[in-house]
């Protein structure tokens, strides 16, 4: 009998060519992509659910329960359907960050650099901007919301408040985040190393690991860095606190050279990362 097995399976063997085996590595490294993408997400409490009544539609179908399984294979026929409306904005994320990964990346770098020396520095010019005007307006107390827009595009958000397209300055900034000024509620998004849009509107978080003490504002910026890969600043009234948010994270008590430090890094390595496309950030306008 083992022989006969093993004669089996060397047959088998013989029968498979490298498209077979370049499928099924394809078919792992996407469902590895997938269960990574949603791991700590509300979406993995869903598929765990999945998980769970299909092994309950398997059984019922082994033990001969009928009405449980036609009714299980109803739900699970549909469960397509049900993920993708109750998840909407985590589907979104993952299809965002599958236009962000490496490969897209690297197809951005094919560009030639153009101009980069003065990119650079007027780059260096907007972060320097932000980290005075955050120690100003902190030693004012004037809260603000900053969102620096980068590989995924902000239009709709943009679309929901005043078109600036300014040079960064901290009298601008100032201006714009003063108490009684009309845009000092809403968000500021930066685009192509511009004061772009003032006074938007940004979508909320639903996380339950913030803080509670934490305002809209907080909220807010958090919001918007779990629906894009925008960083955001954020800058208490109430307490003059300094933080970011990234990738639905958010860090608080910055300095001002930490500040400085975390956004060199993050937009100076995106702006060496893709000279020509420069991720959203930066582009040398005409």
């Amino acid at each position: 009998m083992p022989t006969i097995l093993w004669q089996r399976l060397l047959g088998l063997l013989n029968t498979v060519t490298l498209f077979d085996v370049i499928d099924v590595l394809l078919v792992a490294f996407i469902i590895f992509q997938g269960i990574r993408m949603v791991r700590e997400t509300r979406a993995e409490q869903l598929f765990k659910g999945l998980f769970a009544l299909l092994a309950v539609y398997l059984v019922s179908g082994w033990v001969g329960f009928r009405t449980l399984e036609f009714l299980l294979s109803t739900v699970l026929n549909n469960a397509v359907v049900v993920v993708l409306i109750i998840f909407q904005p985590e589907v979104r994320r993952i299809l965002e960050e599958l236009g962000r990964s490496k490969i897209s990346n690297t197809l951005g770098m094919l560009s030639p650099s153009n101009d980069d020396a003065v990119g650079r520095i007027r780059l260096i010019r907007l972060i320097d901007s932000l980290c005075d005007s955050c120690a100003y307006l902190a030693k004012q107390r004037m809260g603000a919301l900053i969102v620096i827009e980068r590989e995924t595009k902000l239009g709709e958000i943009i679309k929901s408040g005043t078109i600036i397209d300014a040079d960064p300055s901290k009298e601008l900034l100032g201006n714009i985040f003063f108490v009684n000024s009309p845009l000092h509620d809403g968000a500021l998004v930066v685009r192509n190393g511009r004061l772009y849009a003032a006074g938007c509107f940004l979508p909320l978080s639903n996380s339950q690991d913030l803080d509670k003490s934490l305002g809209t504002r907080h909220r807010a910026g958090v919001g918007m860095s779990e629906n894009s890969d925008a960083l955001v600043l954020i800058l208490s009234e109430e307490t003059g606190v300094i933080s970011t948010a990234k990738n639905g994270v958010l860090k608080r008590n910055y300095t001002l050279e930490q500040l400085n430090d975390f956004l060199r890094a993050e937009l100076l390595n995106d702006f060496a990362a893709a000279p020509e496309k420069k991720t959203g950030i930066w582009r040398n306008r005409k």
